[in-house]
């Protein structure tokens, strides 16, 4: 298991969402992060690097929404409220998990023992108001850990 760290500005994230996808080998994202780190808008630039016209909202107090791209659709799960597995399962939750579409999890811990196995983390911290850090963690073993992009000058 390897982790990619990507640097950017706000300016900087259609490109990190480019490389982010670059880099993916499932279709199933978990974000980690603070309340208002930039998940969603993080989001957002993976559906316009997915070629979508689609813009992420947050799914906080619908659960989830979708999202489509050419030949595929995005399906974006917000947990933050869920206070149960139960509760996602009353929603279907595994017929999306066992579907063959894109999936975006925000605030996965708070249903852990149902995130697939071959999910892939990113985690996304402030480093100030204008520059966050992204970490992909990723299994391939040949990759080395590096800087896929360097720190842009505000």
């Amino acid at each position: 298991m390897n982790t990619i760290e990507f640097l950017y500005n706000l300016e900087d994230i259609d490109a990190t969402a480019r490389n982010v996808l670059d880099n993916l080998d499932c279709k199933t994202l978990i974000l980690y992060g603070e309340m208002g780190v930039g998940k969603t808008t993080f989001i957002s630039a993976l559906l316009r690097a997915m070629d979508s016209t689609d813009e992420a909202t947050s799914p906080t107090f619908s659960i989830v929404n979708e999202y489509h791209i050419p030949n595929d659709k995005v399906f974006h799960f917000d947990f933050y409220r869920i206070e149960s597995v139960e509760e996602a399962f009353n929603f279907g939750i595994e017929d999306y998990l066992n579907s063959t579409h894109w999936i975006f999890i925000e605030w996965p811990d708070r249903v852990k023992e149902l995130i697939p196995e071959n999910a892939q983390a990113i985690s996304i911290t402030s480093i100030d108001n204008n520059k966050r850090s992204l970490k992909l963690t990723i299994e391939n073993k040949s990759l080395t850990k590096n800087m896929a992009m360097t720190d842009t000058k505000i």
